[in-house]
């Protein structure tokens, strides 16, 4: 297995071009288990660490441009007031040593239906920019996965940056899991009120396919005649019919994690849950 450290974007994009079956590696959370327990074994890794550009955030006219290889760490620490959800999110990876090095760009290269990253991303929704050496595109979030760690990504592709927008209201996020740290979610939950727009966003993990959005959720709140303006709590009934539709999004199966049954019964609940608490919040939004 050749190991390939590029120092800049461009020299990635011209190794990645040069053998398209590199397995891109910064944190290596992933790909390293993989590696550990032999069940793959790529030509080559092809280390991004190096890469200063990938290691960086910036503002940009109210969206935040996240580098693919920012640790959730930072996340953590440096963008919890303007990305809530994915902040809440990023404390729910692993354990310290794994939101050091574990980041979203990999998190979204795996492309798996149970990553902590796609549920709030999917919320908002965000946007995955990719370069090769034919150019850079924009990915939708909602367009980019196609399939079990399947992505829209073409073999020669890298990704850049992802693009969130700053939140416009309160943010949750919510996972069950067998225990409270180093786990991997049975399901997984990320909603955004829009107070604004008066919408809701949301992202449903580990509960299909891919990670899911609820549109008839979506839906049925843009819909509802809800009291935005005042302190009124949010009427039960609207909260448990916008649970029950989250569940119906889902499209899980029974495996060894939980059964397909418990985790719409799950889902429903998660939100239920982080749509009361972020109606709850929206007073101290500002």
């Amino acid at each position: 297995m050749d190991f390939l450290r590029p120092a800049t974007l461009d020299e990635a994009l011209a190794m990645k071009a040069e053998t398209p079956d590199a397995v891109p590696i910064a944190g290596g959370t992933d790909i390293m288990v993989e590696l550990n327990f032999d069940k793959r074994r790529p030509p080559a890794l092809l280390d991004l660490s190096g890469i200063a550009t990938l290691g960086e955030w910036r503002a940009d006219n109210g969206h935040i441009r996240l580098g693919a290889t920012v640790p959730y760490s930072r996340i953590v620490t440096e963008l919890a007031e303007v990305l809530p959800g994915l902040a809440m999110a990023s404390r729910t990876v692993g354990s310290p040593q794994i939101r050091n090095r574990g980041s979203v760009g990999g998190n979204l290269g795996s492309a798996s239906p149970a990553g902590d990253a796609p549920p709030s991303l999917l919320a908002v929704p965000a946007s995955v920019e990719v370069a090769s050496t034919r150019g850079a595109r924009t990915i939708p979030i909602t367009e980019f996965f196609l399939g079990p760690k399947r992505s829209a990504l073409a073999a020669d592709e890298l990704i850049t940056e992802v693009t969130v927008p700053k939140a416009a209201g309160p943010q949750q996020f919510a996972k069950v899991g067998t225990r409270n740290a180093m786990v991997i979610a049975v399901c997984s939950f990320g909603m955004a009120l829009d107070l604004t727009r008066r919408t809701v966003g949301t992202g449903i993990g580990s509960a299909g396919p891919t990670p899911l959005r609820a549109l008839e959720a979506e839906e049925f709140l843009a819909a509802a005649d809800l009291p935005w303006e005042s302190a009124e709590p949010l009427p039960d009934n609207v909260s448990r019919e916008f649970g029950e539709l989250v569940a119906a999004a889902a499209r899980p199966i029974d495996d060894v994690r939980g059964s397909a049954d418990y985790r719409r019964h799950a889902l429903s609940v998660l939100a239920r849950r982080t749509l009361t608490w972020a109606w709850q919040a929206r007073g101290e939004w500002s």
